[in-house]
């Protein structure tokens, strides 16, 4: 089974490839409070992706040095 993430984009700058922002809450073991913790990740883009779009992507074989997660479909337009 592929991981898959769902976050937003964050940057479209480069060909082809996204960075993807993904962010979950984690409560702190000592204190108990909710913290916000996020990941990014560059994602092969092959749909027509703005910033500010939330995907889902899925884990791929690596495309390139960096690249080992794909754009699957976009979950929510930002317009």
């Amino acid at each position: 089974m592929a991981k898959s993430l769902i976050g937003v984009v964050i940057s479209n700058k480069m060909q082809k490839t996204v960075v993807i922002k993904v962010s979950r809450k984690v409560k702190h073991p000592l204190y108990k409070k909710l913290i916000n913790k996020s990941e990014k990740f560059k994602a092969h883009n092959e749909l027509e992706v703005q910033i500010g779009d939330k995907v889902k992507i899925v884990e791929t074989k690596p495309i390139s040095r960096e690249v080992y997660f794909k754009v699957e479909k976009i979950v929510k337009n930002d317009k």
